[in-house]
């Protein structure tokens, strides 16, 4: 890992808001800057869109520009915003009768959007959103009290556990990752999570390839995905071999220009680089957290 390079690719490529999240995570930086970078993304209803999830360009709020928004609070912790408890307000205006978040609302731009994006049905909960949405809020919710207590974030964690006790087979791949960052979320606080974590765990090889059906020629998961952190609960389901080599594949996806790459399907020449930058700093966290350990 060329830290010199991947700071330079940042500085050249990326984001202000993801410049800014870097900045933050080496102590360069205040909270009030990164949040400042995020508002760029808000309207006026508490939601975020205007291309924060970087394959989905349209700029109403949507639930995938959400969930980034939650990952940018869950960075600034310990300290706090009340845009997150309005995020979660925005949020349950539009959450359905069962809890759960359609996976995408109407899209009033649809140039440059990926096509599952597109095509999502505004009527149909999904797991895959929700779960991953929910799990991000409960990051904040460790530190932030309004969200923790708000009605949103247990409307759609109940939808998401009821969900996952239903599920009889094995789920596609990134709906089974994001089940599996709720159920850490929730472990010691929803008493059916450690059961529920263990039936997904069975779904996941000892070597934690999972391949992404309908994705790129080669895309998958891999451990870190679903255990990036050493207290992460599927830490010990590998072994430190497993794991010592997809910290080595991670650092080796490392470019010459300094950046990650994307493996999965690019869709927009700004989404992509978007991605890359947002890639970049999460192998870099991902790397140096366990790498430190």
């Amino acid at each position: 890992m060329d830290l010199s390079s991947a700071h330079a690719f940042m500085a050249g490529h990326a984001r202000v808001l993801d410049r800014r999240r870097l900045e933050l995570r080496l102590g360069q930086t205040d909270v009030t800057a990164v949040l400042s970078a995020l508002d760029g993304y808000r309207n006026p209803d508490g939601g975020y869109g205007w291309g924060l999830e970087p394959d989905l360009r349209s700029p109403e709020s949507q639930p995938g520009g959400a969930l980034h928004a939650f990952e940018v609070f869950a960075d600034i912790a310990p300290a706090t915003s009340p845009r997150a408890a309005e995020l979660c307000d925005w949020l349950d205006s539009i959450t359905l009768p069962d809890g759960g978040l359609p996976f995408a609302l109407p899209l009033t731009v649809k140039e440059a959007t990926a096509p599952w994006w597109q095509d999502a049905d505004p009527t149909a909960s999904s797991l895959q959103i929700t779960a991953i949405t929910a799990a991000a809020a409960h990051r904040v919710a460790v530190h932030d009290p309004a969200v923790a207590k708000h009605p949103w974030l247990a409307r759609a964690t109940r939808y998401s556990l009821d969900t996952i006790a239903a599920l009889d087979e094995k789920p596609f791949a990134y709906v089974l990752l994001f089940a599996v960052h709720l159920l850490d979320a929730v472990h010691d606080t929803h008493q059916e999570a450690p059961a529920l974590l263990r039936k997904m765990t069975a779904h996941i090889p000892a070597n934690g390839r999972v391949p992404v059906a309908g994705g790129t020629e080669n895309e998958a998961l891999h451990p870190l995905d679903f255990a990036p952190t050493p207290t992460s609960r599927l830490r010990p389901h590998f072994t430190p071999e497993v794991i010592a080599t997809d910290l080595d594949r991670l650092a080796s996806l490392q470019q010459p220009d300094g950046g990650w790459i994307v493996d999965y399907a690019r869709i927009s020449p700004s989404g992509t680089l978007d991605w890359r930058g947002v890639t970049t700093l999460n192998a870099l966290h991902t790397l140096h957290t366990l790498q430190s350990n």
